[in-house]
């Protein structure tokens, strides 16, 4: 048998809302369905070169098959191309058994060169199950399944056009019943803007910075000013706390500020200030889009009882939220000592002998399980560790500064991949059970021990098999997050560098479907932002992005500096300045008016669901009462606006695509010329 037998089935324009199903008689005759009917059916081309149509896998029958038999991928891949009549989102669903491993078997699917695998759990009776939903260009696709890592076999696949996402049935209501008001109207905000736009992030450096983010400057005391002025003539302020005093009288400062608050600190080594320029990416962002990042992420792991110092983060913090008025969220990456066994609670380490990272506490007595047990030394510590935390957000909560918070992330991690099958992260290192319980008692501590009721407590998932059993519970969760790092590994776009545009939609799915769309769905952390085409037309409706500090940003390994640019200026990702003036008084009703003109104010060309609003919820509602119109319904008002694909041939998947293309800047106004 060739390994590569190819195949063709063709979709009509007629059933570009349709389902192509290829029922196996070994050659997969292929048929389109619409509401259950067949409205398409034609033979592909006849195969001389396939050697047999299976109907059973050797001594084991499998009734119940399609037509005269079945294919077996036991060494084989078999590659059909589909004709798609317009570009989009496809789900493929195949019906299989797999008699060979109990557990599952990774099966691959391969479409237009790009790798996708997923397990198959056993199956010894013909089983439908989806594959997943997929990216199909207009026109021919090449679709490969590929037996890679085990064998399976096929009785019939089908592909339809997939179902968009719906975005409403995600929650504004907080799981904290006491919830200030403040953090009440952030959620509803977010939730205004999900699925429609998303909002921009950038994660600020922690700690001391890395040598790019530092500033010297030699400061010297000038005696006629009494001040401290540089070789600039710049003047530094100092206060009279940060005056030390030697045994022989001598005064020295050891910090002093800069006239926009800048604290530059003394280096005995270099004999010079310096001071770490927290906003160094957030500058990089203006400067190449004009433009600054909505949500600003900070991480709390330097206030802890190891060797806690301050670095400022709690003040830029409330800074960034009351004076520029911008959304903050907030990571912890909580330290534990990596010599635990001879440790006292209390003590004061170098940060050298601290560690968040799995191996580490692996190789030390520290054991996760033990902090859920009352008593315990683990427990002490994390008790402190938590307090020492609680301090910081009490601060923020007085100021009226609600966080998006998002502590004991990526717990999953590369559960599996490493030879001891732990996670990379000490709060993971233990499994699911222990880390749920862990979760929620970091909640329940937080809420009810110190009365913190400004977070919106956001989860880190994963998307693979077993994901599931992370979850802590939709009671203990506000937000569902996933954190995107794909240019060196699993990369999915066909290329081996360069910054990785792809939405990652699989994924999305995964975790819609995880939380049944009622949980809000965020990039929490991330390398390239991915394209708003890409995220667009692959339903990716992410609520934010947010990459992480330095290269990640500002690398062209991670970022086109072009490419992010544009993506700062399109209507459909919101801006620092695009946040409504009163955020945090946020009711629903004070929603910042559309952006651009349709090109006709008499008739609003575009706004289907009539809210004053043209942005992709329009198009997402052409598309959803498309496929299910006894769901999903358009005003009468509604479906005037909605006819906008130019040639007023009623509603159709080309008034959705228009509107895309209008909130990308594809054209300029609308109706469609």
């Amino acid at each position: 048998m060739k390994s590569n037998l190819k195949r063709f089935i063709s979709v009509t324009a007629a059933a570009a809302m349709a389902a192509v199903q290829c029922a196996s008689t070994g050659l997969f005759n292929a048929a389109a369905i619409e509401d259950g009917e067949v409205i398409y059916s034609g033979e592909c081309e006849s195969f001389e070169d396939v050697e047999k149509v299976w109907t059973s896998i050797y001594e084991t029958q499998l009734p119940g098959y399609s037509g005269e038999g079945f294919v077996y991928l036991s060494g084989t891949s078999y590659t059909l191309n589909v004709e798609a009549p317009e570009e989009g989102m496809y789900e493929i669903k195949v019906k299989y058994a797999q008699i060979l491993d109990e557990t599952a078997r990774m099966q691959t699917i391969v479409i237009n060169g790009r790798e996708y695998t997923m397990n198959f759990p056993y199956a010894d009776e013909w089983t439908e199950i989806s594959m997943g939903v997929f990216r199909l260009k207009e026109g021919v696709n090449e679709i490969t399944l590929k037996p890679q890592y085990g064998y399976a076999a096929y009785d019939t696949m089908t592909i339809s056009k997939a179902i968009s996402h719906d975005y409403s049935k995600a929650t504004d209501q907080l799981t904290d019943p006491k919830a200030t008001d403040e953090a009440k109207a952030l959620m509803k905000y977010l939730k205004s803007v999900y699925g429609s736009h998303i909002i921009s992030g950038q994660q600020e450096i922690y700690g001391g910075g890395s040598d790019a983010h530092k500033i010297s400057a030699s400061i010297r005391y000038d005696a006629a000013s009494k001040s401290f002025v540089d070789g600039d003539g710049n003047i530094y302020t100092y206060n009279e706390e940060d005056v030390a005093t030697a045994d022989d009288g001598s005064t020295f400062v050891w910090k002093c500020y800069d006239k926009n608050g800048k604290k530059f600190e003394y280096n005995q080594q270099n004999r010079n200030y310096s001071c770490t320029n927290y906003d160094l990416e957030f500058d990089y962002i203006y400067d190449i889009s004009g433009k600054y990042p909505a949500i600003r992420g900070f991480d709390m792991m330097n206030y802890n009882p190891l060797y806690g110092w301050e670095d400022g983060s709690t003040e830029r913090l409330i800074d960034w939220v009351n004076k520029r008025g911008g959304i903050a969220t907030v990571a912890w990456h909580i330290n534990v000592p990596i010599d635990f066994e001879n440790y006292e609670v209390g003590d004061v380490l170098d940060w050298k002998d601290c560690t968040y990272k799995n191996y580490q506490v692996s190789n030390s007595t520290f054991n996760t399980a033990n902090v859920l047990v009352e008593g315990s030394k683990e427990r002490e510590y994390f008790e402190a560790a938590m307090e020492d935390l609680a301090e910081q957000l009490l601060l923020c909560q007085e100021a009226g500064v609600p966080i998006i918070f998002r502590p004991l992330h990526e717990a999953q991690g590369n559960e599996g991949n490493y030879s001891d099958g732990t996670a990379w992260f000490w709060w993971g290192d233990r499994g699911a059970e222990v880390y749920k319980e862990l979760w929620k008692l970091l909640y329940t501590t937080m809420t009810e021990t110190y009365g913190l009721h400004n977070l919106i407590w956001e989860f880190n998932s994963y998307n693979y098999s077993n994901s599931h059993t992370w979850y802590p519970g939709d009671e203990y969760v506000d937000i569902v997050a996933y954190d995107k790092y794909n240019v060196e590994y699993n990369r999915g776009d066909g290329n081996s560098s360069g910054p990785n545009v792809i939405a990652i939609s699989s994924i999305f799915n995964y975790i819609f479907e995880l939380v049944d769309g009622k949980k809000m769905i965020a990039m929490s952390e991330n390398d390239t932002v991915p394209t708003v085409e890409n995220m667009v037309i692959e339903d990716a409706g992410w609520l934010y992005f947010c990459p992480w500090y330095g290269d990640y940003l500002m690398s062209e390994r991670y970022q086109d500096a072009d490419t992010l640019a544009g993506i700062y200026k399109s209507d459909y990702c919101i801006t620092l300045d695009e946040l409504p003036a009163d955020l945090y008084e946020f009711d629903g009703s004070n929603v910042t008016p559309p952006q651009g003109t349709t090109g006709n104010e008499d008739i609003a060309y575009g706004d289907a669901n009539c809210d004053d609003e043209i942005n992709m919820a329009d198009a997402v509602l052409i598309m959803q009462s498309l496929a299910n119109p006894d769901k999903y319904v358009i005003s009468e008002q509604g479906q005037i606006y909605a006819d906008v694909s130019g040639n007023k041939d009623g509603i159709t998947n080309k008034d959705a695509l228009a509107i895309q293309k209008y909130k990308l800047g594809l054209i300029a106004s609308l109706p469609e010329a």
